[in-house]
């Protein structure tokens, strides 16, 4: 596949700024991948398709306040700080990208808050953009993670060109977030409510949870036309044995298996056997997906509409086909389907 075959127009006013009032109220496109049938729906509506038995994998990874703004010591230049994740707990040290990174270097000081109660020191360079600070705080990690946290702000994607409000931290986190590790959400996740999730319950289908800390990875660009060349960042994976007992008996009793979201797809594919059944998984992932490749714990996917070029909207075509995802892209956005992770879903159904 090439780079070029996932280009699409895509007006500008259909890439949602905010999210739909209730989660569970934005719209439902589902697409039967076997058939090429297309219906349109309301989210809340997606129990009907899933019985007694079936099972729904969730990304429980928690989107921390990664974006912050510094002044660099001297100049008080406004550099933006967007923090990946934590190297060393104990000399607190983090990976993070800097910008303009330009005017960044090593020994460099850029003091953060109204008072400038936090400080950094720049002592590595890792990429044109990438760095490497000591935080200068004396005091427990704790305390130290609370009060870098109190001066971030959510990290939206860049496609939302709004400022981000405080109610952003509500609403760019999906319910059953738990394990703090991500700067982006697991869009999919963001649409199930608790009336929707206790509903999916009493009916008797299954919830099982894996963590993939999402990261910045998702939205670089990807700047090759061959895909096999494209690399992408690594990213941390937890499947544990609880979720693997619930998906390997499901598959054994030919239950539908439903993976919410394009950041569970990458776990699982990280955690499959031969035979298709799962195995537990703890560590780094840098897999790429793009068509063809042979999906065999999932037979459906919740996922959102994808920016155009994007690796997300790779992973999804591979998995419900290239001719019905991009024909599905082509109604969405004839239908005026909000697009991004605050804009509608789709069901893609094996």
């Amino acid at each position: 596949m090439k780079l070029s075959q996932f280009k699409f127009k895509l007006p500008e006013e259909l890439i949602a700024q905010y999210p739909v009032e209730n989660r569970d109220e934005c719209r439902l496109m589902v697409v039967n991948s076997k058939t090429g049938e297309i219906t349109h729906h309301i989210f809340k509506e997606l129990i009907n398709f899933f019985d007694e038995g079936d099972v729904l994998i969730f990304n429980d990874t928690k989107v921390f306040p990664a974006r912050l703004y510094g002044n660099k010591e001297k100049t008080g230049a406004c550099i933006e700080v967007f923090l990946l994740r934590e190297l060393n707990e104990e000399h607190k040290l983090w990976d993070v990208l800097v910008e303009p990174a330009r005017k960044i270097r090593i020994g460099n000081k850029l003091y953060f808050g109204e008072d400038d109660s936090m400080v950094a020191e720049v002592i590595d360079n890792t990429t044109s953009r990438g760095r490497t600070l000591r935080f200068l705080y004396d005091g427990p990690h704790d305390e130290f993670k609370e009060a870098l946290y109190a001066l971030g702000e959510t990290p939206l994607p860049e496609y939302i060109t709004r400022k981000t409000e405080p109610e952003d931290a509500e609403r760019y986190q999906c319910i059953f977030a738990e394990n703090e590790g991500a700067v982006m959400a697991p869009a999919a996740g963001l649409h199930f409510s608790r009336e929707l999730m206790k509903r999916l319950e009493i009916k008797g289908v299954e919830r099982g949870f894996l963590t993939l800390h999402a990261g910045r990875g998702n939205f670089k660009d990807v700047d090759v036309e061959d895909l096999t060349k494209h690399r992408m960042d690594s990213e941390e994976a937890i499947v544990n044995e609880v979720l693997v007992d619930m998906v390997n008996e499901a598959k054994d009793n030919n239950k539908n298996v439903c993976a919410v979201g394009t950041s569970v797809l990458r776990a699982l594919a990280s955690a499959v056997c031969m035979n298709g059944h799962l195995m537990t998984y703890s560590g780094w992932t840098n897999k790429f997906i793009f068509p063809p490749y042979d999906f065999t714990v999932c037979n459906a996917l919740v996922t959102n509409f994808h920016m155009p070029l994007s690796t997300m909207l790779m992973m999804v075509a591979a998995f419900g086909g290239y001719d019905n995802v991009m024909k599905a892209y082509d109604v969405a956005v004839k239908e005026q389907y909000r697009f991004g992770a605050y804009g509608d879903a789709m069901l893609i159904l094996r």
